[in-house]
């Protein structure tokens, strides 16, 4: 992720927030009484629960620690206070329609709230790059592995406010 800042929107950012509470508040306490009796059931080397609840442990803390640093760097910017809404910026949802009339609908979100099958795609990624600053009626060329596609913007929104 380097130098590069973490845009997200305040869905997302609140996506995060959960993940974390629930790891950190509910699941971890959890299996640290989980660990505490496995432990006092003696020899740790053959007991499953014990070893289990470790390796799982290790998992929570890792994920918490990612989740932690990731909100630390956020920059939560809510699309629905964009002032230009007649052109493409992060969090629009787009209507693009390629060379052959195609029509593809995807809305620009942070890294860590993408899904391309729902159409959710990365405010870096190659096609939000090219859209980026678009107005409707505007052809973009979009690089992708098997050559470059041109889209035309049909259709931008944001939520409201």
């Amino acid at each position: 992720m380097g130098d590069r800042p973490n845009y997200i929107t305040p869905a997302g950012y609140k996506a995060l927030r959960v993940e974390y509470d629930a790891l950190y508040g509910d699941e971890r306490p959890k299996l640290l009484e989980t660990i505490a009796w496995a432990a006092g059931n003696g020899d740790r080397s053959e007991n499953g629960d014990y070893i289990y609840g470790r390796k799982r442990l290790r998992e929570i803390d890792r994920r918490i620690n990612f989740l932690s640093k990731r909100m630390e760097k956020a920059q939560v910017v809510d699309p629905a206070a964009q002032p230009d809404k007649a052109r493409v910026y992060f969090g629009a949802t787009v209507t693009l329609a390629d060379e052959e009339d195609c029509e593809r609908v995807i809305t620009i979100v942070g890294e860590d709230e993408m899904d391309a099958g729902a159409g959710r795609v990365s405010w870096s990624s190659p096609i939000a790059r090219a859209v980026r600053g678009a107005a409707i009626g505007d052809v973009r060329s979009v690089p992708l592995p098997a050559g470059s596609c041109e889209y035309e913007v049909v259709a931008i929104a944001y939520p409201e406010a």
